[in-house]
């Protein structure tokens, strides 16, 4: 089973979210550390292997936790927000921003 490490950012966003969304992703990760995909989870086109999305909708608002399973031999919890519906389907181009930079600054910490 692997660990699961938090960006201090993501975790910060991710207390924000409601208790049962967070119960529901805390659920996704762990089945996530023994090997398995959920099935609220998608693969990120874009950001290379290993880089996946869980995806929850909660009443009107929707919630997207982003993690990497290829960064060491943990699982990394790169970012959380609550996504705007003027973005439809696609994750937001700034959001996606914010996970290439972590994942860069995780690559050199890790070496």
């Amino acid at each position: 089973m692997r660990k699961v490490y938090w960006v201090k950012a993501a975790d910060k966003a991710f207390r924000k979210f409601p208790q049962s969304v967070q119960e529901t992703m805390h659920d996704a990760l762990a089945i996530a550390a023994e090997g398995q995909k959920a099935d609220s989870v998608k693969s990120m086109k874009g950001l290379g292997s290993g880089v996946f999305e869980v995806a929850l909708s909660y009443k009107t608002d929707a919630y997207r936790t982003i993690y990497a399973v290829q960064l060491g031999e943990d699982i990394w919890v790169l970012h959380a927000f609550q996504k705007k519906a003027k973005y439809k389907k696609e994750t937001p181009k700034p959001d996606i921003d914010v996970v290439k930079e972590r994942i860069k600054r995780l690559k050199e910490m890790l070496r």
